[in-house]
């Protein structure tokens, strides 16, 4: 990548990043890794349910028959094994590190899988996260690999410049929640991936609602949803509403999610296939 002066080359450390019109290479992974389709998982905050609807993506395709793999890039908050009930340390090898494989098949990769133990904190400035998440793509064995999804940290930070500057991103799908608040924050996850020249494929809404199991009634406890009118101002597809359902959650605390059951997210994986 030719630099212009004043550029030291690290996008991940530069507050011009997300504007630049640089176009650095993209990391390449290692000669045992065939990864053919790379999807971001974005959130413009925290606590929409991103880990969430990364991993239902990822079964989802699995249950079509894919190879399937989880970069979990939420270094300072990973929570991908234990909703796939990953508990062992990942091995390295003279190739490379291994994956850890869920009962299901799925790949999955994550800092938690190299800690002592899943609860040490990861005490880490911006740069440093940013470089793991680097080597979880080019050090990590994959081998051949149908859809990887990344698992982003909230907001417009060094991880997710990092992933939209050095992965191979074929789009984004950004997730949120009801609130009016969101879809300020929904746009500032958008900007910054049209920004980039990243496709954004859609935006799902997480904890649209509660459905009663009595009488089946749809209660918006976040109050009535912006998200479709937010997809048709940005001119995006709307992916889905998806409700809150504590079964799902109940798996996910188990380590058991790969037993999930929705529909919600048909459409979503259909246009991501």
């Amino acid at each position: 990548m030719s630099q212009t002066s004043g550029c030291s080359g690290n996008c991940s450390s530069c507050s011009s990043a997300s504007s630049c019109s640089q176009k650095p290479q993209h990391e390449k992974t290692n000669e045992f890794s065939n990864v053919k389709k790379v999807i971001g998982v974005v959130s413009g905050k925290g606590g929409v349910g991103k880990s969430f609807i990364t991993g239902s993506l990822a079964v989802l395709m699995r249950r079509k028959g894919y190879e399937v793999g989880i970069l979990d890039a939420d270094i300072t908050g990973p929570s991908i094994p234990k909703m796939f009930g990953i508990n062992k340390r990942a091995e390295g090898s003279d190739i490379g590190i291994m994956p850890a494989l869920s009962d299901g098949g799925i790949k999955i990769m994550s800092v938690n899988l190299l800690l002592e133990s899943a609860d040490t904190p990861v005490i880490w400035r911006g740069p440093v996260i940013a470089g793991a998440v680097k080597q979880f793509w080019t050090d990590v064995v994959w081998g051949d690999t149908d859809y990887m999804f990344v698992d982003m940290p909230p907001g417009t930070g060094d991880v997710p410049i990092t992933v939209f500057q050095s992965l191979p991103l074929d789009g984004i799908v950004i997730v949120t929640s009801p609130q009016e608040l969101v879809s300020m924050i929904v746009k500032k996850a958008y900007n910054m991936a049209k920004s980039m020249n990243i496709p954004v494929l859609g935006i799902v809404e997480n904890m649209s609602y509660v459905e009663c199991p009595d009488c089946g009634k749809k209660l918006k406890i976040f109050g009535e949803s912006k998200t479709e009118d937010v997809c048709k101002e940005l001119g995006v597809e709307f992916l889905g509403a998806v409700p809150i359902n504590t079964d799902n959650a109940a798996l996910a605390d188990e380590g058991e999610f790969e037993h999930f059951k929705t529909d919600y997210l048909d459409k979503a994986a259909n246009i991501i296939e």
